[in-house]
């Protein structure tokens, strides 16, 4: 299979993934406002909290990809991008088990008592672990890898093709947040909730929603703009697009980490720590990482 189609697929798989993490996301972050929530053992709520923080790892290492394509490669099929695909699509399996398992965990030793929820918080994270490491590693087969840095010449329809697949990577997700953004709003549990953290809030259901439109601008210009048909302007817009709009998403999600976060926990220090924390995790990954690299290649270091 060639670079192209392998890169192609990689996207695919982690545009499969993403949808359920951010989904799972945005579940998390309206169970926090659910009014039982607060009835909670203190553990539990933590537990609530370490998994919402850890989706967000989850995303942040399934969109980076798409910002190196984008900032490093501008668009080029390259081996490099490839591989941090396949890595980060690694890498973000874990934290997402954790967070699954802490779910697990919280929801059934409330239903069902304490031993019953470790026991199936347990089972469901080495079920997980089994069927996303262990058997992967198993299949894995000893093919021959491709130079780190090769690259190869991207057809414009290729490039097309692409560049919609990375903005629909992640739109469908930060819809289904927005979505429960707007929820949480009509809650008694956000009513109660001081006024300074309200306007918190509603600033990151302003980032989301700027990012779902500039996520969604690519497909309306090529419409509209182009009939459909590729043009290397197209191509030169869009892929701006969908370099700016990770940006407000960023912020979005670490501002509702630090709304979640405090309502969870109490705590405005923690709270702010979650907060800043998703701040320096997204933005690292999304941009400083990628500019980083860019700014080696140009200068010719690997």
């Amino acid at each position: 299979m060639d670079l192209q189609k392998k890169l192609k697929l990689a996207l695919n798989d982690n545009r499969l993934l993403i949808l359920g993490v951010q989904v799972l996301f945005g579940f998390q972050f309206n169970g926090i406002f659910q009014e039982l929530f607060v009835e909670l053992p203190y553990p539990s709520r933590v537990l609530e909290t370490c998994g919402l923080t850890l989706l967000m790892v989850s995303i942040a290492f399934l969109v980076a990809p798409s910002m190196h394509h984008r900032l490093v490669e501008g668009g080029r099929d390259n081996a490099r991008v490839l591989k941090l695909a396949t890595d980060f699509a690694g890498f973000a399996l874990l934290p997402l088990a954790f967070a699954l398992a802490f779910d697990m965990f919280v929801a059934v030793a409330w239903t069902l008592g304490l031993v019953t929820g470790i026991t199936i918080g347990a089972t469901f994270f080495l079920v997980t672990i089994l069927s996303w490491y262990l058997l992967g590693f198993l299949l894995r087969s000893k093919k021959p890898t491709m130079a780190k840095d090769k690259t190869v010449r991207t057809p414009l329809d290729v490039q097309v093709d692409q560049l919609l697949t990375e903005a629909r990577l992640i739109i469908p997700g930060a819809q289904a947040l927005l979505g429960f953004q707007f929820a949480v709003t009509l809650m008694r549990a956000f009513a109660e909730l001081p006024d300074a953290v309200k306007m918190l809030h509603v600033a990151a259901l302003c980032c989301i929603g700027l990012a779902v439109i500039l996520l969604m601008a690519p497909a309306s210009i090529h419409r509209i703009a182009f009939g459909g048909e590729d043009d290397p302007a197209f191509v030169k817009v869009a892929s701006w697009l969908v370099i700016a709009a990770p940006l407000p998403l960023a912020f979005g999600i670490a501002l509702d980490t630090f709304v979640a976060a405090g309502r969870a926990l109490q705590s405005d220090r923690a709270a702010s720590l979650l907060g800043l924390a998703a701040v320096v995790v997204l933005l690292g990954t999304w941009y400083v990482y990628p500019l980083a690299q860019r700014l080696l290649r140009k200068k010719g270091r690997p």
